[in-house]
């Protein structure tokens, strides 16, 4: 398989998965906000190692429309995600998720479709309400303070680049300059994230999650400002007891862009360790759940 590129000339529409590389499968979960784009940094070590799929999820720039029949949140996101990796022929993988994609790899592992799950400073959890409270506004003061139109001069000033990334990577200035105008683009363009901001969207915390599932890994970023361990990834050991934690030393809340060599490493300790091991499940009958 080779990679896709960023823009399909042809067609002039965003690329809504990249797909890549051969062995044991690799499912990559972006947050929000954001899109498969996010995982570019870190593919070419993984694509020697595994079949890679990094779609972009609903509700996402370039992704599939949330359904209508459902409220916009989490689980229709895994409802659509489920269809995707029916559509790619995936039946199980290893799931890596940052933020949002994290929280979205557990409830997907909950339906049978993970050998291992890697979560990245994964959302879905607080220690109180106004740690949820003040996670909307700080993505709500995000959004006004870039504003709305077009941003692609923004890419071009340094200093307004480190601003506009800072909350969310520790080294903004390893971003490249044609990468920050797809962030920013991806940031304008979220279905979902407009749900959160207007209340439309269906919140709750992650639900206690058996890790007798599959094996599981949480590898938080040391210098994370968006999702703070101290405020989010303990309650999230209360939540998911018995997984492996580690702190990611130098990284932001997407560590891709600080550290790809030590994001992908991270994930080859598991995905080598859990392959060694793994035999192919009988296939679920019922895969999809509904809200």
């Amino acid at each position: 398989m080779t990679p896709l590129s960023l823009v399909d000339e042809k067609s002039s529409t965003i690329t809504p998965s990249f797909r890549a590389g051969s062995g044991s499968p690799v499912v990559l979960l972006h947050g929000i906000t954001m899109s498969w784009r996010a995982w570019k940094p870190v593919l070419p070590f993984l694509t020697g190692r595994h079949d890679v799929f990094a779609p972009t999820l609903a509700g996402h720039r370039g992704g599939p429309d949330l359904p209508s029949d459902a409220p916009p949140g989490v689980t229709s996101v895994v409802d659509t995600l489920c269809d995707q990796l029916d559509e790619a022929g995936i039946e199980s993988a290893h799931l890596v998720g940052n933020s949002l994609g994290g929280w979205v790899a557990l409830e997907l592992a909950r339906r049978g479709r993970a050998r291992s799950v890697i979560g990245l400073s994964p959302a879905g959890t607080w220690r109180a309400r106004r740690d949820l409270v003040r996670l909307i506004w700080m993505f709500r003061a995000g959004h006004m303070a870039i504003g709305s139109p077009h941003l692609s001069w923004m890419a071009r000033n340094p200093l307004l680049r480190g601003m506009a990334l800072s909350q969310m990577i520790a080294h903004p200035g390893r971003v490249p300059e044609d990468e920050v105008a797809e962030l920013l683009a991806d940031f304008e363009n979220c279905a979902l994230f407009a749900a959160l901001l207007d209340g439309t969207a269906a919140l709750h915390h992650l639900a206690e999650f058996d890790v007798a599932l599959c094996p599981v890994k949480i590898a938080w970023g040391q210098k994370d400002r968006l999702i703070p361990y101290n405020r989010y990834g303990r309650p999230m050991r209360e939540t998911v007891r018995g997984a492996e934690f580690t702190m990611l030393p130098g990284v932001g809340h997407v560590p891709m862009y600080d550290d790809p060599r030590l994001v992908a490493r991270t994930i080859l300790e598991t995905t080598t360790s859990v392959d060694a091991a793994y035999q192919v499940p009988e296939r679920p009958t019922s895969r999809r759940r509904s809200a």
